[in-house]
């Protein structure tokens, strides 16, 4: 049975930076351990990349693919990176570059944001997704359709 949009299935991956010698970003079998990803086919559950690569596959399919940005994360915005003041953050943090901090949004939801430069007033801070502006490779196999 093929895979169409509405299905639910079950896959395991493996994201590398670039191509398949590139760094690995995340993968569903850590160790001896496997977390297959679930998901929805076609409603956006999972980068659209990588959605539209499950598509037609069957149980026991391999794919690997290269997903360009605007098919990922998108592209790096430099309107994403904002300076805030240091008082704005808890007392007792000291914030370094590269350190991840949680901002709640006015709807609630926490938005994970990278320090990207501290000076004695200000935080640089990167709203951009970690993954934002990077080609992306992955190996998918299809573990069930449902």
């Amino acid at each position: 049975m093929a895979i169409k949009k509405g299905d639910k299935i079950k896959a395991d991956y493996e994201g590398r930076f670039d191509d398949k010698s590139g760094e690995i970003f995340d993968t569903s079998t850590h160790g001896d351990h496997s977390h297959p990803i679930e998901f929805e086919v076609g409603v956006g559950q999972v980068i659209p990349g990588f959605d539209s690569a499950v598509l037609g596959k069957n149980i026991g399919d391999e794919v690997e693919i290269t997903i360009k940005p605007e098919d990922a994360y998108g592209e790096r915005k430099e309107e994403l990176e904002q300076k805030i003041p240091k008082s704005a953050l808890p007392k007792g943090q000291e914030p370094k570059p590269e350190m991840i901090l949680v901002l709640n949004a006015p709807n609630g939801q926490q938005i994970p944001v990278k320090i990207k430069s501290v000076d004695s007033e200000f935080i640089t801070i990167d709203i951009n997704h970690p993954l934002a502006g990077k080609t992306l490779y992955f190996k998918i196999k299809i573990l069930e359709i449902n």
